[in-house]
């Protein structure tokens, strides 16, 4: 007897089509590829601003009923996807893998995330919406979070389950409708899974738009007069744009940007964690994370060894097709982003810096890279680089370090390593992020933590429970009297 599920994600039913409540026929397709043999899987269906429009309209006239929809009902929708995440695991893990070139821990880091983004998104409607305020005995005062109405996110490739249901489950959890633009490039996990996981569980149609598509596609998204909120997850130029779109038009808008993230090595660290952590937050996917460990910036004293411990490990890493097990990189998203890596490591070593493993590549496949003598000016330490580049700074003393690592104007993430806790946090606090990690790499999530960046990482917004109701609701003052009272005009 066969017990396996049937597939959630046969392009039988999706390919060549965007969702609306329902799959509709797109006006273009692109091609779905497996990036680390470039075989194509699937057609895309692909949005322009017309379909987004239409989308718009249709999500703002069916919200009102599903803000109205008893909490305990709406919660019951998300358990049910989670439920269907977890029975189709391991086709859901081969999709990521192949689309987003991902190795299957990377896969299974999604997974997780998700599953847990959906669980809390089901126990924030079991929690407070608003509260009792101080008032005279004869007026109740209070205070309720209200949705916005229809939210529009914008999702990258790199983890792109996570970083579009992160924004799509809580949003549609206190009420709102959502118009999911995920990137091209990752468009079914980023997606078509969202929607047929929501699709399945229960949602009334009308509820989640799915519409891959370009920047005229995200440009119509920020200007229409139906969306009352954008989420944006991306580069910080791409980030800027969506912003002054949102801002003339008077429109919340969470901005989740780049980083250039520092993990700062004191001299009394753990040097084995310290190399496995730098390892692990440089070399995750590749590097192309917001999160990546952008510079570790090590105690002179112990820097030569760090770095020459780095260069080992990398050079005993596979690279290859992720869904190898015995590989622990995969392939860059594309060719552009692969020659921006290496420009960027050609051009630090012509600057002075020290290439001790890597600055290869074959394919898409871009060798893990380790370079010491690091410093201010050269564009490995002045620039994101979202590849597996291990960037390696000497510092004398720790107030150096804190300057180091300040230097920037991302805010995103920062971690320091030492046998001190006290002095690590000591540190930390003087660092300018959103994020601080003590004993511990860069590359952390949590849907129960708030997340999110300040200065060029982002406008300050915040995801995850708590910092949900914050984003997605807005608050509603009301006031209520037996009779109205008399004033004196």
């Amino acid at each position: 007897m066969n017990t396996q599920p049937s597939p959630l994600l046969d392009p039988l039913r999706w390919e060549g089509r965007c969702f609306t409540g329902r799959w509709q026929a797109a006006p273009t397709t692109a091609p779905v590829t497996e990036k680390a043999t470039g075989k194509r899987l699937a057609h895309i269906g692909l949005a322009g601003p017309s379909e987004v429009t239409a989308a718009a309209r249709d999500a703002a006239a069916a919200q009102p009923a599903w803000a109205d929809t008893a909490p305990d009902e709406r919660a019951r929708i998300f358990r049910r996807a989670a439920q269907l995440l977890e029975q189709h695991r391991d086709e859901l893990a081969g999709w990521i893998m192949r689309e987003s070139g991902g190795i299957r821990a990377k896969a299974d880091l999604e997974l997780r995330s998700a599953l847990a983004t959906l669980h809390a998104s089901a126990a924030m409607l079991g929690e407070p919406h608003g509260l009792v305020l101080p008032s005279r005995t004869d007026r109740m005062s209070f205070a309720r979070r209200v949705p916005h109405g229809v939210v529009g996110v914008i999702s990258p490739f790199n983890f792109p389950l996570t970083l579009a249901i992160r924004a799509v489950s809580p949003a549609l959890a206190v009420g709102n409708a959502v118009i999911l633009k995920p990137d091209p490039q990752t468009a079914v996990c980023g997606g078509v899974l969202l929607a047929r996981l929501f699709e399945e569980a229960g949602l009334p149609a009308g509820l989640l738009h799915v519409l891959p598509g370009g920047a005229e596609a995200g440009e119509a998204l920020c200007t229409d007069p139906h969306v009352g909120m954008v989420a944006f997850t991306g580069s910080t130029a791409a980030g800027r744009k969506v912003g002054a779109l949102c801002g003339a038009h008077l429109k919340k808008v969470s901005l989740e940007l780049g980083g250039k993230n520092s993990l700062i090595v004191l001299d009394d660290a753990d040097l084995d964690a310290a190399v496995s952590g730098a390892a692990f937050g440089a070399w995750l996917h590749q590097g192309q994370i917001c999160m990546a460990t952008g510079r570790i910036l090590a105690s002179e004293t112990i820097a030569g060894e760090l770095t020459a411990r780095l260069a080992e490990k990398a050079r005993s890493l596979a690279v290859g097709d992720p869904c190898r097990s015995d590989v622990a990189l995969g392939p860059v998203i594309n060719e552009r982003q692969l020659r921006g890596i290496d420009a960027i490591v050609r051009d630090s070593v012509a600057a002075g810096a020290r290439l001790h493993a890597g600055g290869e590549f074959e394919g898409l496949y871009y060798r893990p890279t380790v370079l010491a003598g690091v410093l201010p000016g050269m564009r490995a330490f002045d620039e994101e680089i979202f590849g597996p580049v291990a960037s390696v700074t000497a510092f004398a003393a720790d107030d150096e370090a804190v300057a180091l690592a300040n230097r920037t104007d991302y805010g995103l993430a920062a971690a320091v390593m030492s046998r001190s806790t006290s002095r690590a946090l000591a540190l930390g606090r003087k660092l300018r992020t959103g994020l601080l990690h003590i004993n511990d790499q860069t590359v952390q999530g949590d849907p129960h933590a708030p997340y999110g960046g300040r200065g060029a990482s982002g406008n300050g917004s915040r995801i995850g429970s708590p910092a949900n109701w914050d984003e997605f609701t807005q608050w509603q003052w009301i006031t209520v009297r037996e009779a109205p009272p008399p004033y004196p005009f």
